[in-house]
């Protein structure tokens, strides 16, 4: 095995999801895939992809997927500036941390190396 290719995430609100992450988080809609389990989208992040699959979520139950980032500072600042819940940087080795959820409370890591 290579690599991870996507990351699948259940959305409670498709559209407003698909608007949370490209307008807050800046990841681009991708029109090259189909929805094969539904309505639902694909986000390009890097060179990932973010597979929303339009149900009901649930509670989370701690699962997540992190997103590198180059400066946690500024990505905290800027969220919060755009209304976005985010949690206080924190240490975790060599590396720093913090948490957020979308909108349908699924969580999501900021990490910087």
């Amino acid at each position: 095995m290579a690599a991870i290719h996507h990351v699948a995430v259940v959305v409670d609100d498709l559209d407003q999801s698909i608007g949370f992450y490209t307008r807050a988080l800046g990841f681009r809609l991708s029109a090259d895939r189909p929805g094969t389990l539904g309505p639902g989208a694909w986000l390009d992040v890097g060179d990932q992809q973010l597979h929303l699959i339009a149900g009901s979520s649930g509670p989370s139950r701690g699962q997540h997927f992190a997103v590198l980032v180059d400066d946690l500072d500024a990505e905290v600042r800027r969220l919060r500036a755009a209304g976005v819940d985010v949690s206080d940087p924190v240490p975790v080795g060599a590396a720093r941390q913090s948490f957020l959820a979308d909108p349908s409370g699924n969580a999501i890591e900021l990490h910087e190396k």
